[in-house]
């Protein structure tokens, strides 16, 4: 049995200029599991996220994926490697259609020369045929097939963002990064998403980790949870440790 963890961070940390936005950052992720991360706004949450995904380049610490160590990766390779991502404010190609934006996704993994898509060969076009099932696929996941061949734009706030994660499962990941998906959704949407994410979890097999500010999303979905503080990581635990520790209220969830 493979037990090596999907993510392992060990005393990651990031500097700009004289100011320290992260320091000694460290996480463990397995297979399958749903992690949040939480904090104030600019506790380092989506600088961490820059660092795993190479956005950043980490001023000291390593980062494993799969045991294996992607420090000197480009975010290109660290894609490649297994690590998705959707952003704090949707970045879609509003102008292509649904189903172009999920094929786009898929980029890193289909593999064919020039030549055979200048000739349109055998091999491209059974490479674009699996290409295309594979995105009707995950629409349907997603339920956004009906809208397959509508502009990325036209999809409502919700849509748009269950496209954006449908995109990033396109590349096959090991971990998927999720920053705030469930921003600016009503509670019916977030109620839906929440299932949403589970189903994507147990599906794919893969280990999620994610920003959110909505305590009730967060404490209603994940596994264990890290609380960032000033960069710095104030408390990790379950869920039901995390309510409950005093430091954690003190600083994040406004008690005394």
């Amino acid at each position: 049995m493979n037990n090596i963890p999907v993510l392992e961070v060990r005393n990651l940390g990031i500097d700009f200029g004289g100011l320290t936005a992260v320091n000694r950052f460290n996480i463990v992720i397995n297979k399958h599991q749903i992690v949040g991360l939480i904090g104030p706004n600019g506790a380092g949450k989506t600088t961490v996220f820059n660092m795993l995904t190479k956005v950043y380049e980490p001023s000291r610490g390593t980062i494993e994926l799969n045991g294996k160590e992607i420090n000197k990766l480009s975010t290109v390779e660290v894609n490649k490697a297994g690590i998705a991502r959707t952003f704090q404010n949707i970045r879609l190609f509003d102008n292509l259609s649904v189903i172009d934006n999920v094929l786009i996704g898929m980029h890193n993994s289909i593999e064919y020369s020039v030549a055979s898509g200048i000739i349109k060969s055998i091999a491209f076009r059974k490479q674009e045929k699996q290409a295309y099932d594979k995105a009707l696929e995950l629409l349907n996941i997603f339920k956004l097939q009906d809208y397959k061949d509508h502009l990325a734009s036209s999809l409502p706030y919700g849509g748009q963002r269950r496209l954006e994660i449908c995109r990033a499962l396109a590349s096959n990941p090991l971990l998927l990064l999720l920053d705030e998906p469930a921003a600016g959704m009503n509670p019916s949407e977030t109620a839906e998403l929440m299932n949403t994410i589970k189903d994507i979890r147990d599906h794919f097999d893969i280990a999620i980790l994610l920003i959110e500010h909505d305590m009730k999303f967060v404490m209603g979905i994940c596994d264990e949870i890290t609380v960032l503080n000033y960069g710095t990581t104030l408390a990790h635990g379950t869920p039901e440790e995390i309510q409950n520790n005093k430091e954690v209220i003190k600083a994040y969830l406004g008690g005394e």
